[in-house]
């Protein structure tokens, strides 16, 4: 038996945390994959689990063999893909990790139209809001909405990005005027707590400087939609993403404050991880949302 396959098999039983589930979703025996991961540790001179009735873990060699044969792994089958006949027979999985914001909204269509244009492919999302190590975590990229300031990862800019000041008509009228975004630290904000500095809001002067605003309202919530909400119900002003402020900006039913102070270094962009080979499955997702994005662009 072969090096690779015993290392697939570790990976596959620490990704499924257990023997039993991997054996399950690989399809192999329980018995059968403890003898490969056995067979390599023999090879190693290294434990690399902690095997107990009740716990399954890795040791701190298994930790450090993991992380790195995930990213060999990788390696292999990216350099596979590059002789493989042509990107249109994309199989496999692909691992993405997207804010829950992007996928509830209407570009969350995107992923939709990507997975129904490549049925061979799986696609697997996984949709939360806090920055995840890419790597570490086995995906293959991410979808950010954000200034980029991670050197160690390679980004695609999708499309432009803006974030509104949004309140109601009769919440300006009850609380303007507001010409300045100081006057927020008067008034009652709705806080999305996964922006990076919740307690304050940037924004820059028209020569380029930097404003911060200290902020601090009635709501503090993880979600822009639940920010979005209760902006429209008048509790205050929020920030709120373009691609879910938009309709409600263009009917009148939120207004947009502000304006010439909001940045403007903001995009939508595909990120993954530096590799010698690029999989033509990572290839192919990000060309397919670059050009989604062109041609759905308001």
């Amino acid at each position: 038996m072969d090096t690779l396959t015993r290392i697939r098999a570790f990976i596959d039983v620490v990704e499924a945390e257990g023997f039993s589930a991997a054996a399950r979703k690989a399809g192999k025996s329980k018995a059968l994959l403890s003898k490969y991961v056995r067979e390599l540790e023999d090879e190693l001179g290294a434990l690399l689990l902690n095997r107990t009735t009740r716990q399954f873990s890795m040791t701190e060699a298994g930790h450090t063999y993991y992380r790195s044969a995930t990213e060999i792994l990788k390696e292999i089958d990216s350099l596979a893909d590059l002789v493989r006949e042509n990107n249109t027979d994309l199989k496999g999985k692909l691992k993405v990790t997207v804010p829950r914001t992007f996928i509830d909204a209407e570009v969350g269509q995107s992923l939709i139209d990507f997975a129904k244009g490549h049925p061979d492919l799986s696609l697997e999302i996984v949709a939360e809001d806090r920055f995840v190590d890419l790597v570490e975590e086995g995906f293959d990229l991410a979808i950010r909405i954000t200034r980029l300031d991670d050197s160690a990862l390679i980004a695609r800019k999708l499309s432009d990005f803006r974030i509104y000041a949004c309140a109601t008509p009769a919440f300006v009228e009850e609380h303007g005027p507001l010409t300045h975004p100081q006057d927020l630290s008067r008034l009652p904000f709705l806080v999305d707590t996964n922006s990076r500095s919740h307690n304050s809001v940037r924004f820059v002067d028209p020569e380029g400087s930097g404003i911060s605003v200290a902020v601090s309202g009635p709501i503090e919530v993880n979600s822009p939609l639940a920010t979005l909400r209760a902006a429209r119900a008048g509790l205050g002003v929020a920030m709120i993403p373009d691609f879910i402020a938009k309709p409600y900006i263009e009917t009148g039913e939120l207004v947009s404050l502000f304006d010439d102070y909001l940045p403007k270094d903001r995009g939508i962009y595909a990120v993954y991880p530096h590799r010698r080979y690029l999989p033509a499955k990572v290839r192919a997702f990000v060309d397919f949302l670059h050009a989604w994005f062109r041609q759905n662009a308001a």
